[in-house]
């Protein structure tokens, strides 16, 4: 190598370089996009600090009762995921300083999915080829629907577009669903999704025939969700897809739901039935 162009070279230039939390088609900040969904859909503070205690409680109690020893990794030095915060409460929460729109906004790191090293892998086959493999499957994917919305002042809203399509097109109704797991990129988020499903102004401007509804809290996120598990970029949903099917055969259950948002407006949806 030419010591010419080797002079330059400084240590922080073979630093690797942090993934993107901006919106690539706006510039924008997700933290930012969610703090105005939150706000645009009725969406409080208070609501949102319970929604990220609720998913840090689960899944303690997930992983404390062995539910979660597939997908959590240890290294050899801990003795547990470190992402997930048993011990925090809601006014612990609710000390923390707003983390993007600054000092006013809702969103805080507390109820924001953190960065985290991670990985997954999923195996999907046709019946026929699992069964010349010799391999059991676990879950069949009933139907899959991607959305895409106006990445500006709906790009986190995706999920709700996707979920009442893929009801429809199935001829479902919530009541239906056994399962529910919904990626927790922000508590705001996801709770700005339910409210716009519940919402008859949403209904019509998303064109469904029938409004959605509540989607029931018993049913939603039971072994925690990104909030508590975190969220490596690329390895949530094959997350999203075994943490459902592996519900549905603890809970003796049929049918799950999963949805996740994305960058660039995007979503999907998800049917997913246990064998």
């Amino acid at each position: 190598i030419n010591a010419e162009y080797m002079g330059g070279l400084k240590l922080k230039h073979l630093a690797p370089e942090l993934p993107a939390v901006a919106e690539f088609s706006t510039g924008e900040v997700m933290g930012h996009s969610a703090d105005r969904l939150a706000k645009a859909w009725g969406v409080s503070r208070t609501e949102q600090d319970e929604f990220a205690f609720r998913s840090h409680t689960a899944a303690a109690r997930a992983s404390k009762s062995g539910l979660l020893s597939d997908r959590l990794a240890v290294d050899g030095i801990s003795d547990g995921d470190n992402g997930i915060k048993g011990d925090t409460t809601v006014e612990k929460l609710g000390t923390l300083r707003p983390a993007f729109v600054k000092p006013h906004g809702t969103v805080t790191a507390g109820s924001s999915s953190f960065l985290t090293d991670g990985a997954s892998a999923g195996l999907v086959l046709s019946r026929s080829a699992a069964t010349a493999q010799g391999l059991t499957a676990r879950s069949v994917i009933r139907d899959y629907v991607y959305v895409g919305c106006d990445p500006k002042d709906e790009l986190l809203l995706g999920p709700a577009y996707a979920t009442g399509r893929i009801l429809d097109r199935n001829n479902l109704t919530l009541a239906d669903v056994d399962v529910f797991e919904l990626h927790e990129a922000f508590a705001g988020q996801v709770l700005a999704n339910l409210n716009a499903l519940n919402s008859d102004k949403f209904t019509t401007l998303a064109g469904f025939k029938r409004k959605v509804g509540q989607m029931p809290l018993d049913k939603l996120n039971l072994w925690g969700g990104s909030l508590s598990l975190g969220h490596p970029f690329g390895a949530t949903g094959v997350r999203l897809v075994t943490q459902a099917t592996n519900r549905l055969h603890h809970e003796d259950k049929r049918l799950a739901l999963i949805a996740a948002c994305a960058a660039g407006g995007l979503a999907v949806s998800m049917l997913v039935e246990r064998v």
